[in-house]
């Protein structure tokens, strides 16, 4: 039948839809044998794939079946297809040899019948060899005998003596015709050569020779041992062997000793494809009589194929949320030997999450058994073995590579759970800050994060940072000022590209760096619009009587914040001298008759910084007769004494460091817990009073403490060093105000006061303005 020819339709003989055919994955596979059929899906017809020669598969075989299986999957099925294969008559009889030659004695009697070899047909019944005819001649006939297994065969019968003189030699010819419709026939030339007498055949021993031989038997192996007797002696009497038809498998499979009858293994036997042979044997003395018998040889069966494992269906990715249970490949085992040595046992690898599942002979379904993680196991190089009854037994082994693909079931994971980060004040837009990283272990798009900014503890800084979503980088959106926050914690949280999405959060504290941006500004004396406060000192004065104080605060912090006092500018030279750190203004030495009244004295305040900024202010001192002298206000320090003893200071102070430093964590407990102000207040009343528009009424000073306090109040310390005279502005601030100091208040203070050049005082009642010596 032609390639493409219709076989049967399988849907409609086993009443399946066509439909699931192609849902179900139908196909029709062929266990050990080609694949000659194929199956259409959309008709669900068998059809033929490549031409069947039944002479090809079965040889002289009288039944020739072929098995298939029909395999459906999800659920699993098997169907057994079994295809018997007619025969047609496509092949022609053919003789051995195109020309049979006879050497006969002339004295053969009347009657004698020489058997010819048989045309062979690899048809089988009608479609077989069926006759012969000889051509026409007067001294020969031609008749048919039967074999002892009954099969039929020429025999030439000499009908007419033959003289040798009269002809030496005669040439006939013989046609072989089968029984087809319409017939075939082969023809093959008979030389018949008349020779003196030579009247015994020779005669085998038996008839039929029976032997076996295990396949896979070594080259040259005895199988059988053929014996012929001839009578004659001489030439007549030599008798050689072999074999009357041999097709051209079994020719270099068998072989025949021609002078000892010795049949041996030429090439590989396997009983997998043939497992018994027929052999005709002839034997032929130096007359050329000849007389034949049969040799059958019984292949017996040894274990010599391995299993084989054929994937009939395999998913190289499975989910890592796949269900135990799941099918992951369908495996077809089998093994062309037969018995034990054909029953096959199939295992998987150990400490692998699968395990096989059959429920058809020879099928096996890999499953799944417990959940997979793809993150602790990406890859699976499972190893199929297959292994038969035999013995020794056989194994085949065969690697499936499965690949668990990702499922978003993790999320990211900040590399911290907490980042600090460090600025300077002032610096450009676009600055980089830091960069956050989070690790996410799926993989792919799953994999893929994406950063943002959630929020601020605090709203007014939410909009300065800005981040890189795809690398995590934090960059400064506007110009930033410690004065207004120092510190600003902010959530960003890293979001996966998983469907649905898994996210994590971490925390940024920002800490606001301060840099000398801030020049000092004077809060007393308070000079505006051109008036300038006087400062009223006695003329009994003595040296180093405390005439005022410059109060001046700087809205930055740290080093930047330390301010020193020095006289740029006097009306009379040596008769003022200033604290350099406290803005103290003393008399040098006691006043004179001659010294004007009234006195100026310009300070120069500057701060600390790397490059100091600087602010000044007038001091107008009035010297008044008859004022009394405080002796509170009485105080000389001798700043060259100071200088002499100032490297005893230093000494001492290294040697107190190691104190210090073990006194450090024993002074951090204890502000932890007990909160301590140096608040003086001074009951007297005798002392001077700044004047209400001098300075708000809410201004306090504190000992070693910051410079603004963050209140819209006016609260500063006036700087250290003054161990007996503070200012004190208000009575009502405790030390709970000491936890509201803000550098965002302190720099808003400093611009409206370098705006206004005075000080506003606030509505209500006011509080008077203390001088504590």
């Amino acid at each position: 039948m032609q390639r493409g020819s219709v076989i049967g339709n399988v849907a409609r003989d086993l009443r399946l839809g066509v439909r699931d055919f192609d849902a179900r994955r139908a196909r029709v596979v062929a266990e050990g044998t080609r694949q000659l059929c194929e199956l259409d899906t959309a008709s669900g017809n068998l059809l033929i794939s490549q031409r069947i020669d039944r002479e090809d598969l079965c040889a002289q075989t009288t039944v020739c079946t072929l098995q298939y299986q029909l395999l459906l999957e999800d659920p699993l099925q098997a169907f057994s297809i079994v295809l018997d294969i007619s025969d047609i008559n496509d092949n022609s009889p053919a003789f051995a040899a195109d020309q049979i030659k006879l050497d006969l004695v002339e004295s053969t009697v009347l009657g004698r019948r020489f058997p010819l070899e048989s045309a062979h047909d690899p048809d089988l019944g009608t479609n077989s060899m069926r006759e012969y005819k000889l051509s026409h001649n007067d001294h020969f006939s031609l008749e048919m005998s039967t074999q002892i297994n009954g099969n039929a065969y020429p025999e030439l019968v000499l009908k007419k003596p033959l003289d040798r003189e009269a002809q030496a030699e005669h040439v006939l010819k013989i046609i072989g015709i089968d029984g087809g419709s319409p017939f075939r026939s082969g023809t093959a030339a008979i030389h018949i050569r008349v020779l003196d007498a030579n009247d015994n055949v020779p005669v085998f021993s038996q008839r039929v020779y029976k032997a076996s031989v295990p396949e896979n038997s070594p080259k040259g192996t005895i199988i059988a041992t053929l014996n012929a007797t001839d009578s004659d002696v001489g030439v007549y009497g030599e008798i050689s062997y072999s074999f009357s038809h041999l097709s051209d498998k079994m020719g270099g499979v068998i072989e025949i000793d021609a002078l000892t009858g010795e049949v041996r293994v030429a090439g590989v036997m396997d009983y997998e494809d043939v497992s018994t042979h027929e052999l005709d044997v002839q034997a032929k003395d130096g007359g050329g009589q000849a007389s034949h018998c049969k040799l059958i040889i019984d292949v017996t069966d040894v274990n010599d194929n391995k299993p084989v494992i054929e994937i009939k269906s395999a998913s190289t990715n499975v989910a890592e949320d796949s269900k135990p249970g799941t099918m992951v490949a369908l495996i077809n085992v089998y093994d062309l030997d037969t018995g034990s040595s054909g029953h096959v046992t199939c295992t998987v690898s150990n400490n692998v999450p699968f395990k096989f599942v059959s429920n058809v002979k020879n099928y096996y379904m890999l499953v799944t058994d417990e959940m997979l993680d793809r993150e602790f196991q990406p890859e699976y190089n499972i190893t199929v073995t297959a292994f038969d009854a035999g013995s020794p037994a056989l194994s085949s082994k065969k690697v499936l590579v499965i690949v668990v693909s990702d499922i978003n079931d993790n999320s990211p994971t900040f590399t911290q759970r907490e980042y600090v980060a460090n600025i300077l004040e002032n610096q450009p837009t676009g600055t980089f800050v830091m960069k956050v990283k989070a690790e996410d272990i799926d993989d792919g798009t799953n994999a893929k994060i994406l950063y943002e900014i959630l929020g601020d503890a605090n709203s007014e800084t939410t909009p300065f940072l800005t981040i890189n979503p795809e690398t995590g980088e934090l960059f400064t959106s506007r110009l930033l000022d410690y004065e207004l926050s120092v510190h600003s914690q902010i959530k960003v949280t890293a979001q996966d590209g998983g469907e649905p999405s898994l996210s994590s959060t971490c925390i940024v504290n920002v800490f606001i760096q301060d840099q000398n941006d801030n020049a000092p500004v004077v809060l007393y004396p308070v000079q505006s619009n051109g008036f300038t406060a006087e400062e009223i000192v006695p003329a009994e004065a003595p040296r180093g009587y405390l005439v005022t104080k410059v109060v001046a605060v700087d809205a930055d912090s740290g080093h930047n914040a330390w301010l020193s006092y020095r006289i740029i500018k006097e009306s009379r030279p040596n008769l003022f001298v200033i604290g350099l750190h406290t803005g103290e203004i003393r008399t040098v030495r006691p006043f004179e008759e001659d010294d004007e009244p009234k006195q100026t004295v310009s300070v120069l305040v500057t701060d600390n910084g790397p490059e100091s900024l600087s602010a000044t202010v007038t001091v107008s001192i009035a010297i008044g007769d008859g004022l009394p002298v405080l002796n509170e206000l009485f105080e000389f320090s001798d700043e060259t004494q100071d200088r002499d003893n100032i490297t005893l200071y230093l000494m001492m102070a290294l040697a107190a460091v190691t104190s210090l430093f073990i006194l450090l964590i024993s002074g951090m407990i204890y502000f932890n817990f007990c909160r301590c102000s140096y608040v003086h207040r001074s009951p007297s009343t005798a002392l001077p009073v700044f004047p209400p528009a001098y300075c708000p009424s809410t201004f306090t000073d504190f000992s070693r403490c910051g410079t603004l306090l963050n209140d819209d109040r006016f609260d500063s310390f006036l700087t250290t060093g003054s161990w007996r005279g503070d200012f004190r502005f208000g009575s009502n601030t405790d030390t709970d105000t000491l936890k509201k100091r803000s550098a965002a208040y302190q720099k808003s203070a400093l611009r409206r006061t370098s705006a206004d050049r005075a000080m506003k005082v606030r509505a209500g009642a006011p509080h008077p303005c203390y001088v504590f010596p």
